[in-house]
């Protein structure tokens, strides 16, 4: 059991998962959530409500606007559209114009700061691989890669002491992820997925639709309001 862990939390489901399943295997858990100029603060508002339901020792709200770079659409200062399709076989193909750059190595990077000030020996982060939407920092590779950079940047791992990257969801497909989440007990009706941040959820972005579609085969339904739903989504 890791002694200290700190867990990214973006308010959406598979951080919500991963800090549900880090808590097992922590004696103290911190929460790290980022005010990264996204476009809404609903996933704000679920961090906050996840966050609570772990009984975190400490939740981190860290302001580092991005959009001063631009490149996303998923900026509030973006011009851009999200975009939206129901055709969840499109999804994938190609890196979306919702990429942060750089957002995960960022995001770690930043955490791995954290680890070291309060000697936590564990950062967790919900990223997969079998279902990312075309982002390249939720690849495996990746994730190799990043712990090789902790494995040499830190007065922790001079010492001898090792700071090791919690990923639980890496291998597992969207359904299997809801799955595990529900035999946990995950409360996934306070958390957001849509990319739009209105009252109700789109139903036809990308994030929607693996959403979605992970509820359909996991044979559950899904607890958020949408304002429309995909011809193949149906309720159980």
């Amino acid at each position: 059991m890791n002694q200290k862990t700190i867990v990214l939390l973006s308010g959406g489901l598979d951080s919500s998962v991963t800090g549900f399943l880090a808590k097992k295997q922590t004696k103290e858990l911190f929460g790290l959530t980022f005010l990264y100029g996204q476009r809404h603060q609903r996933e704000i508002e679920s961090a906050k409500k996840i966050g609570k339901k772990l009984s975190l020792l400490d939740h981190v709200f860290f302001p580092i606007d991005l959009s001063q770079f631009g490149g996303s659409s998923l900026y509030s200062s973006s011009k851009e559209n999200i975009p939206q399709s129901m055709d969840i076989d499109e999804v994938g193909r190609q890196i979306p114009s919702t990429y942060v750059p750089a957002r995960n190595t960022i995001f770690l990077s930043i955490a791995l700061g954290y680890a070291e000030t309060v000697d936590a020996d564990c950062i967790g982060i919900g990223v997969t691989s079998s279902d990312y939407s075309g982002y390249p920092d939720c690849r495996p590779e990746y994730i190799d890669a990043y712990q090789n950079l902790i494995n040499v940047a830190t007065k922790k791992t001079v010492e001898g002491k090792n700071i090791s990257l919690f990923t639980p969801l890496l291998h597992l497909s969207k359904n299997e992820i809801i799955k595990k989440g529900f035999d946990i007990d995950v409360p996934f009706q306070d958390t957001w997925s849509c990319y739009q941040g209105k009252n109700l959820a789109c139903g036809r972005c990308d994030s929607c639709l693996l959403r979605l579609k992970g509820f359909q085969e996991a044979s559950l339904n899904d607890p958020l309001p949408y304002e429309s739903t995909p011809s193949w989504y149906t309720k159980k």
